[in-house]
């Protein structure tokens, strides 16, 4: 549990609603945390009695955030970052969880004496199942780095790095990677369709399976090589199966030049 620290959550879609739902879980007081929303947002159930604000000037005068979140898309950023930079008297810690946006940009529109952390977190934050990278400027005190831990902790692991340039495949791996997992349901379900199975099943079948062995795999110590091999019998349905998968233009070689398309594009949207 985070102790009493005034934040600001700045936009709250998908990846903000999840951070505020997982504080709010955690202990974090809901006395301690103001919504920026400009497009206004009506909270109800556990967020009902945020306080909620289209524009960083409806604050009170006498708030002073600790925190500071940009939870908005990445091209709204130079013109809603400045607003926040009357804040930085009170030496708050900067947070951006927008991908492609370096530090350094940030420095430009804050100033070169802001603190600010980077962080790539990932959609399963929002069961509380993420993983989120953080990589922090010179600014940053080991205390704030520490309260970033915290947060980020609300919603699932957290990771962080000490060189910026490696958040592009950071990016590429787990920003983006749900979405290969869930190509990978999507492809299992069809390939058990055309198999002969009834639709509704197969997905099942897949959704439960990626589940299942994602979720083995964070529990055991052995290694996801050691797995495969322990359910793979010489001659079986499983080395049939992986013999396609593991040949020559196989899925490794597959995914290998996705992660490199999706760091190039990492470091093109960071220029």
């Amino acid at each position: 549990m985070v102790d009493r620290q005034p934040i600001a959550l700045v936009g709250c879609g998908k990846m903000g609603g999840a951070l505020l739902d997982g504080w709010l879980s955690n202990g974090i007081d809901e006395s301690d945390l103001i919504v920026i929303e400009p497009h206004g947002l009506e909270l109800t159930g556990i967020r009902s009695n945020i306080i909620v604000v289209r524009d960083p000037g409806d604050l009170k005068t006498d708030f002073s955030p600790k925190v500071i979140v940009f939870a908005v898309k990445p091209e709204a950023l130079d013109s809603v970052v400045p607003l926040y930079r009357n804040f930085k008297s009170g030496g708050p810690v900067y947070i951006s969880i927008a991908a492609g946006r370096t530090i350094a940009s940030f420095e430009r529109l804050l100033g070169n004496d802001a603190g600010i952390i980077r962080v790539m977190p990932n959609t399963p934050a929002s069961i509380g199942r993420g993983i989120s990278v953080g990589c922090s400027n010179s600014n940053v005190t080991e205390m704030q780095k520490e309260l970033c831990h915290e947060l980020f902790k609300a919603v699932g692991a957290t990771a962080w790095i000490d060189e910026e340039a490696l958040m592009d495949p950071v990016t590429a791996v787990s920003g983006s990677g749900p979405a290969y997992v869930f190509l990978l349901i999507e492809a299992l379900t069809e390939a058990g369709v055309r198999a002969g199975l009834e639709r509704q099943l197969a997905e099942n079948l897949a959704k439960v399976t990626v589940a299942g062995s994602g979720a083995l795999a964070l529990e055991v110590s052995e290694s996801p090589a050691s797995l495969r091999e322990a359910v793979t019998s010489p001659g079986g349905t499983t080395a049939a199966a992986l013999d396609v998968l593991m040949g020559e233009d196989g899925i490794e070689k597959l995914m290998g030049r996705a992660v490199e398309a999706a760091t190039a594009r990492s470091q093109i949207l960071a220029k």
